[in-house]
């Protein structure tokens, strides 16, 4: 049987060049990881600038794990992550994990 239109194609090369990209971003910029009180009416949250990722999808993700992983609730504002509550170690220990390293 005949396939017309059929075309395969190799995916691998775009995944490997996107992680490529990904890993030097990550090289690059400076993260900053603090908390922070300031007008949230005395509750204490999270604050993460830096991360030099500008595909939304992919910092969403970062902020799913991020949850996941720190236990607690967190929003994404202006590709910065706000985390409910004092997690600055926790978080500092999964960006590790997830291959950044300038802090």
């Amino acid at each position: 049987m005949k396939r017309k239109n059929w075309i395969e194609f190799d995916n691998q090369e775009n995944k490997y060049e996107e992680k490529f990209k990904l890993d030097n971003s990550r090289k690059i910029s400076k993260i900053n990881v603090l908390k922070q009180k300031k007008g949230k009416k005395g509750k204490t949250i999270t604050l993460i600038k830096g991360l030099g990722i500008e595909n939304e999808y992919q910092i969403k993700d970062l902020l799913k794990k991020m949850k996941v992983f720190c236990g607690t609730g967190g929003t994404l504002i202006d590709n910065n992550i706000q985390l409910q509550g004092d997690m600055v170690i926790k978080a500092i220990d999964f960006l590790r994990k997830e291959g950044f390293q300038n802090f």
